[in-house]
């Protein structure tokens, strides 16, 4: 199974928000890394990417915040900031000061819970507080704690979503990992037999999943409630790699997110993967692409097995039981 904390350097922090229903993660790096983004979701909310875009060549990071909130939620990275800069972390720029570079994505929760309440300062600088470097708990917290699935018949139709992580380690000693936040638009399906997992579901109080792409293929398009979705992956090695190589793991690692949310990458969605390089060591940028996307698709489905109902959206788990029940 493993962990994005494998491996060495990185370190996980979450705070939630379990009235409101909404929290943020943070990973904070011992070092300044060298990052790349892919976006491919049509509706992002995001602050400090630019350094991890294609055609910029400066900068390196010191931390990655996801969190809760829609673009309010973008004010937790002021609270990643000031953690950073009490530690003196950041890009010297001169007159005795740092800058921290903390590359910032939200999902959107505000259907869940109190909307009026979103991760703030405060709740990023707490995520810092918490972070470790050992295993870290999954599923319906930090930023995951408000995430759901399946929304094209609004979130009280939804399956609940959340956090997942893996990690592999090659024979050449390095190791790929990979974090994500699952708050997807469409069905997460099984890659074993294809069966919908977790998604859209047929009623309020339904237990059965009909099936996104079906819906659509029956006329039922969209809700008015719009752009209210996105799979976040964070990508890590430590593989040394440069950001054009890490912006190819980052794409092939995307192939990932195909294999079990369907549909994926749609209008409302702003699906992203960022891929970072923390170490020295020596290794096929195809391979850990390769890695990358399969850990990714192996998150997503840890991510729905270790969420949990909240806000009266139920988990995955609580309703193969009742379905279980029901077949007896």
């Amino acid at each position: 199974m493993g962990s994005i904390v494998d491996i060495e350097g990185i370190k996980v922090g979450h705070s939630s928000d379990f009235e409101a229903i909404t929290g943020c993660s943070v990973l904070l790096f011992e070092n300044p890394v060298i990052a790349a983004v892919d976006l491919r979701g049509g509706g992002t909310s995001t602050r400090q990417i630019d350094s991890l875009l294609a055609h910029n060549t400066f900068g390196k990071i010191h931390a990655i915040l996801l969190t809760g909130g829609s673009g309010y939620g973008l004010d937790a990275s002021s609270g990643v900031v000031r953690f950073l800069e009490e530690r003196n972390i950041g890009l010297e720029v001169g007159h005795g000061l740092v800058v921290p570079s903390v590359p910032t994505a939200v999902i959107f929760d505000l259907g869940i819970g109190n909307g009026k309440i979103r991760p703030d300062a405060k709740m990023g600088f707490e995520a810092c507080l918490s972070a470790k470097s050992t295993l870290f708990e999954e599923g319906s917290i930090g930023v995951g704690t408000g995430a759901t699935i399946g929304k094209l018949m609004g979130v009280k139709q939804a399956t609940k979503g959340g956090i997942g992580t893996q990690s592999y380690k090659l024979k050449s000693g390095a190791t790929v990992a990979v974090f994500v936040v699952v708050n997807a638009f469409g069905d997460i399906v099984s890659p074993e037999n294809g069966e919908i997992i977790a998604g859209v579901r047929n009623s309020e109080h339904g237990k059965e999943f009909p099936g996104t792409v079906n819906l659509f293929k029956k006329g039922i398009i969209r809700r008015a409630d719009s752009y209210q979705n996105t799979t976040l992956a964070v990508v890590a090695t430590n593989a040394d790699f440069s950001k054009s190589e890490l912006l190819r793991i980052s794409n092939i690692a995307q192939t990932g997110l195909a294999k079990v949310i369907s549909p994926v990458h749609t209008v409302q969605d702003g699906d992203m993967v960022i891929s970072v390089s923390v170490g020295e060591r020596k290794e096929d940028v195809n391979l850990v692409g390769i890695i990358a996307a399969e850990l990714t698709q192996k998150a997503i489905i840890r991510a729905v097995e270790q969420s949990r109902s909240l806000g009266g959206i139920p988990c995955s788990k609580e309703l193969s039981v009742n379905k279980a029940n029901q077949d007896q």
